[in-house]
């Protein structure tokens, strides 16, 4: 590994550290996050090594050495995958998203999917950030 790669991931860790420990989060292991959350990050993000996995009031956040950073609810339901350093795994993304970029944008990928009460947002490798409601229907695009 190399010397400017080493500090990198100092860099991250610490930034990572002081900013849980400013929101109140918690660091944790990965085994005490719950098991759904444990059999999905095992399944779809198998090679990578988490740097930090924290917990605070309502949430679980996990960064990976490589730059992604997954967030699940207390439950260990997905709230975000934000895969900037990649790409968000295919098998998880929800079908009629996949679908509709793939016809309306070809050529890009999802860097990050985040799910709330009112549906999803989508952020592409082109910069394009597309709101879905919870049917699927696209209801913002923005550049």
């Amino acid at each position: 590994m190399t010397m400017k790669k080493i500090m990198t991931l100092l860099a991250a860790v610490l930034v990572v550290t002081f900013s849980a420990k400013a929101d109140h989060d918690q660091i944790i292991n990965f085994n005490q996050l719950p098991q759904t959350a444990q059999t999905l990050l095992k399944q779809h993000f198998a090679g990578k090594v988490p740097l930090v996995v924290t917990m605070d009031w309502d949430d679980y956040t996990i960064v990976y050495d490589s730059g992604e950073r997954v967030e699940f609810d207390k439950q260990g339901n997905w709230k975000e995958f934000d895969c900037r350093s990649s790409q968000v795994p295919s098998a998880l993304i929800p079908e009629q998203i996949k679908m509709h970029v793939n016809a309306t944008f070809p050529g890009t990928t999802i860097i990050d999917l985040d799910r709330s009460r009112r549906g999803y947002e989508v952020k592409l490798n082109n910069g394009l950030e597309v709101e879905y409601n919870r049917a699927f229907q696209v209801v913002d695009i923005d550049d």
